[in-house]
């Protein structure tokens, strides 16, 4: 990604991504639409209910396996393959240790965190059977993410995207067999997710071993290394901190959700799959542009990542406009998939909440995409700070829209919260590419004599050192 054209790069490399988003909001749909035709409404709003906790910790896994990849495409763009090799080796020991230690202290927590969060009695049961098996399976997300990120910082991001189709698929056909055939509750839609998740993993594997020479350890390259883990932590935990810190306050809005009932749930639950379905174009930019800033920040080109940036954004922006159409015509319609046309009161409420969100859905693609970019440089303690952002809209919105103004102020949370991130992390972009910027010129100067030197022909020949 660091020649050529940037816009035919980006939606060449975004699209089979768009694929993959596609497909993981697709199963998640699955399960939502499973659930709410053969359990009912209780049972929907249970599994709703955990979304925001489910963010806060999921997030912080595909914050970190995001944030770990990103020195791999770094030093896959500056050719240092044994270097990258080994960052690779630690990333695996790190995942690893982490994985296990994020399902002891999620597990543990789980049951508390949803009395906490004010669950309705109602729909508390449903809600712990889901996430609780959910979390049972973050080394299966651990090693589906990881592997996955590696692949595309190597450049390919269809392979992944063909994985996750076929698991997808496989995932459907479990939560149907596990309810309508097997008669379990929202634990089937749950186990069927997290083996989905483990086969997608696996695949991956292979096919790095198998399709990619530069992925060879040699000798040596598997060992932890304390610096490589620095470099590593200090890239991953931001990123993963950044997710965690913008679903606490999705965790406060939810809570604030819950005490509104169990319609209010339901409504945000139909009207937040829908949601997340058409913004997987703005994923797929996003995590496009991690590859091309980092691979282009490994070349030393920060023309280029300015250039890309702008055509993201541009692409984003169109696609949030003709979205934005379609969901103000049909929101009433697309509800139906998951409740039955006798529910108005959580169909009405789901179309108010694509209506309100939808219109904002330019900021929303310059926060993936700009956020990104910024991390895919390296910068991602700043990308963080756009997730604090983020979070005191959401608590802002929770602790004192929503008990004044009900169920209308929650649906322009998100609204705010994009904003609120698009005016720190835009002039955080320009920030970060000044200084890139200056220091590629710094090098440039430093090793310009040394150029001048090599060239002169009267010297000997510098093969070899």
């Amino acid at each position: 990604m660091t020649t050529g054209d940037p816009v035919t790069l980006i939606l060449g490399f975004a699209i089979p991504m768009l694929f993959g988003t596609l497909f993981q909001q697709f199963y998640s749909m699955a399960d939502t639409i499973i659930v709410g035709r053969f359990l009912g409404v209780d049972a929907l709003a249970g599994v709703g209910s955990t979304a925001a906790v489910n963010f806060m910790v999921n997030g912080f896994v595909i914050g970190t396996c995001s944030g770990f990849s990103v020195p791999v495409s770094q030093r896959f763009g500056a050719g240092d393959y044994k270097d990258m090799r080994k960052f690779i080796g630690n990333l695996i020991w790190l995942t690893a240790v982490i994985a296990v230690v994020l399902t002891a202290l999620a597990a543990l927590m789980t049951r508390r965190i949803l009395v906490f969060m004010a669950t309705p009695d109602n729909i508390i049961d449903y809600a712990y059977r889901y996430i609780f098996i959910i979390f049972l399976g973050i080394p299966a997300t651990y090693l589906y993410n990881s592997t996955a990120c590696i692949i595309r910082s190597l450049g390919d991001s269809k392979t992944p995207v063909l994985f996750l189709v076929l698991t997808s698929l496989i995932n459907i056909v479990l939560d149907y067999v596990s309810i309508v055939f097997l008669g379990f509750s929202v634990d089937g839609p749950a186990m069927a997710t997290v083996v989905a998740q483990a086969f997608s993993g696996i695949l991956c594997v292979f096919y790095m071993k198998k399709k990619f020479p530069v992925l060879r350890f040699e000798a040596r390259e598997m060992q932890p290394d304390s610096r490589k883990c620095a470099v590593l932590l200090g890239m991953g935990l931001p990123m993963g901190l950044q997710y965690s810190v913008t679903a606490i306050g999705s965790v406060i809005l939810q809570t604030a959700v819950n005490s509104l009932g169990s319609a209010a749930v339901a409504s945000i639950t139909a009207g937040q799959k829908i949601h997340m379905f058409c913004c997987c174009v703005f994923d797929a930019l996003g995590g496009t542009m991690a590859t091309y800033a980092g691979q282009n920040t490994g070349a030393g080109k920060p023309e280029r990542i300015r250039e890309g940036v702008f055509a993201a954004t541009k692409i984003g922006s169109i696609y949030a406009l003709f979205i934005c159409g379609v969901l103000i015509v049909f929101g009433d319609r697309i509800p139906l998939l998951f409740i039955d046309a006798a529910e108005t009161e959580v169909i009405y409420g789901a179309k108010l909440f694509l209506t309100m969100t939808s219109l904002f859905y330019i900021p929303l693609a310059i926060v993936n995409i700009w956020r990104f970019t910024i991390q895919g440089m390296g910068y991602s303690g700043l990308a963080v700070l756009a997730g604090v952002c983020e979070m005191a809209a959401r608590a802002l919105v929770g602790f004192a829209g929503v008990p004044r103004f009900g169920y209308t102020a929650a649906c322009f949370a998100s609204p705010l919260a994009w904003l609120m991130a698009d005016a720190f992390l835009i002039p955080a972009f320009f920030f970060c590419l000044r200084r890139f910027s200056a220091l590629v010129s710094k090098q440039k100067k430093a090793a310009a004599p040394r150029t001048r030197v090599v060239s002169r022909p009267a010297l000997p020949a510098v093969k070899g050192v």
